[in-house]
């Protein structure tokens, strides 16, 4: 048997566990990660992944799976949905207990999408706090000023072949083409900074209420995203050993 020290708590594994590649003796336990659209969040969560050796959910992959796959669940989702009809969120809760109940998220996991909803973080909790030897949810928000995302969405531009380019980071030598081929690079629709001001809204909606919650429970914290992708990374994983030793 091998042991996970977690400060005073001590959780036992098999011995064939697979540790994390970055330190088998931290225990992440779950990771809520947000961010606006354009933070970075993505490559964040890949990044802590491969350090703690944990999956991501998504609920949006949660919810695909159980339709493809048929459940009793997904064929009740596939059905709403095709009426036209929200999920709710007493379907999505249950979806996500099945999945936090699969061995590989017994070191913990990042949360995508979920929750969402100040009644989904609720319900987190109170199925974490009733599950033996579980850690509770750590919210860690990447935080940049809204010029510097401004910039980053409306300044991005494609060639045909994929290759992406930003017309203030990182412009190519000729204004409007493609360093490689020539081609003529082009700003996607979602690009554009009235489509980015809705998504900014959205986005401060519906997180507003999840970050006071974990805020007012002493599990949030915000870290500075207008740095370089590897400061971000540290700074990240000090908030999560930070809020792991609260």
């Amino acid at each position: 048997m091998s042991q996970v020290v977690f400060g005073t708590r001590t959780l036992t594994n098999s011995a064939n566990t697979k540790p994390a590649s970055a330190d088998s003796n931290f225990l992440p336990g779950p990771v809520l990660l947000l961010g606006a659209p354009g933070v970075g969040k993505g490559t964040q969560a890949k990044l802590l992944m491969a350090a703690h050796g944990i999956p991501q959910i998504s609920t949006g992959d949660i919810l695909r799976a159980n339709i493809a796959s048929g459940t009793p669940l997904g064929k009740t989702a596939k059905s709403l949905m095709e009426q036209g009809q929200l999920v709710s969120d007493d379907l999505v809760n249950q979806m996500v207990a099945d999945r936090l109940a699969q061995p590989d998220t017994h070191r913990g996991y990042i949360l995508d999408g979920f929750p969402r909803t100040l009644n989904q973080a609720e319900w987190l909790d109170q199925h974490l706090a009733a599950t033996p030897q579980t850690l509770p949810v750590v919210a860690i928000s990447i935080v940049v000023s809204y010029d510097h995302l401004l910039h980053r969405i409306t300044g991005r531009r494609i060639s045909p072949a994929g290759r992406i380019y930003n017309i203030y980071s990182n412009p190519p030598a000729t204004s409007g083409l493609c360093d490689v081929d020539g081609s003529v690079l082009v700003q996607r629709p979602d690009d554009s900074e009235a489509v980015f001001t809705e998504r900014m809204k959205t986005f401060d909606t519906q997180t507003a209420p999840v970050v006071e919650h974990y805020r007012k429970l002493g599990r949030f914290q915000e870290v500075n995203g207008d740095q370089p992708v590897d400061q971000v990374t540290a700074a990240i994983n000090a908030a999560l050993l930070h809020l792991r030793q609260a």
